[in-house]
């Protein structure tokens, strides 16, 4: 069975933070973030949230596929950093958005959220429960982080992206994928964002922003994210050197610079917007797939693998053609 994206959106807030004016409220340096990340400025929300994104992105991305909203089926809003636990996000932007038709939910696999979602979107395709779908990543990480730590509140930033889907009969190439996650190894990358206590509880309510161990999830996705490449590269028998593109989750760019050093791949194939964006969770792969698309460079037919990895800790590839 085949799988086409045949639209995308994004949107991402107004206010820039560069660099140094981070370092005008934590001890760091515009030299040391692009030195460790590739990342010199970010987009923090102000006014826009999670919600308001989501239902930008949502917008643009049926306009481009030129999809009227109640030929949607389905809708998932990935997000680990949602506006309020009801009702989720997915049913807020089917109402905005008037996918009528469509069922809704809300899912949270953390930076890799985009492409599980692409991935669960597959599945109900394969079964021919539905035909077309909205899939959006959408995050405000700024509202989780402790700006006092520089170790990581130099690395995100907010925004959403989104893509409709559609059953592919006429491609001749199928969708393949595979995902994993490994929860035992899950506290390297952890954020409580939710009430911990109750009036019985002897545990304290105070909330824990996100946390990170560095260098651990580096080694994490240097290692996994070559791996499940080459897993899809594979099962497809393929060579790297025969896909077009690679949209990775635009964690870190010296991470990437490996992934494309490991698969021997050159460079100018891993599309990079970490700089611009910092890394933005689930909503970073759609995003980079909306700027691509929206300047031209992808072409169609092109085909490309997407690969997500972060907190679970979870990670994925797939191959898909547009």
């Amino acid at each position: 069975m085949r799988m086409k994206i045949v639209g995308t959106g994004s949107a991402l807030p107004k206010r820039i933070v560069t660099n140094d004016e981070l370092s005008q409220i934590v001890d760091t340096s515009d030299e040391w973030i692009r030195e460790r990340t590739g990342i010199v400025q970010r987009r923090i929300a102000t006014q826009e949230t999670t919600t308001s994104m989501a239902v930008e992105a949502a917008r643009k991305a049926l306009e481009d596929a030129k999809v009227d909203p109640e030929q949607i089926d389905l809708v998932i809003v990935s997000t680990f950093t949602p506006d309020r636990s009801l009702p989720n996000t997915a049913c807020a932007v089917q109402g905005a958005v008037g996918c009528r038709h469509a069922a809704a939910f809300e899912m949270n696999a953390a930076c890799s959220g985009f492409l599980f979602a692409l991935n669960t979107v597959y599945a109900y395709f394969s079964l021919g429960v539905y035909k077309t779908a909205l899939i959006i990543g959408a995050e405000t990480i700024s509202k989780m982080i402790d700006w006092t730590d520089r170790s990581s509140c130099v690395l995100f930033g907010d925004g959403a992206g989104a893509a409709v889907v559609q059953m592919d009969n006429e491609s001749e190439n199928p969708y393949i994928f595979v995902q994993h996650a490994d929860g035992e190894k899950g506290n390297v990358l952890t954020c409580d964002c939710h009430r911990k206590a109750n009036m019985w509880s002897e545990t304290s309510d105070q909330r824990e922003t996100l946390w990170m161990d560095g260098q651990e999830v580096f080694r994490f996705a240097v290692r996994k994210v070559p791996e499940c490449i080459g897993e899809v590269l594979e099962k497809a028998n393929l060579s790297a050197k025969e896909v077009d593109w690679f949209f990775l989750h635009q964690a870190n760019k010296r991470i990437i610079q490996s992934v494309a050093k490991r698969l021997n791949v050159e460079e100018s194939k891993f599309p990079v917007n970490v700089d611009h964006y910092g890394n933005t969770s689930a909503a970073s792969i759609p995003i980079l797939l909306d700027e691509w698309k929206k300047t031209g460079r992808i072409k169609e037919g092109d085909r490309a693998i997407l690969s997500g990895f972060g907190a679970g800790l979870t990670w994925g590839a797939a191959l898909i053609d547009f």
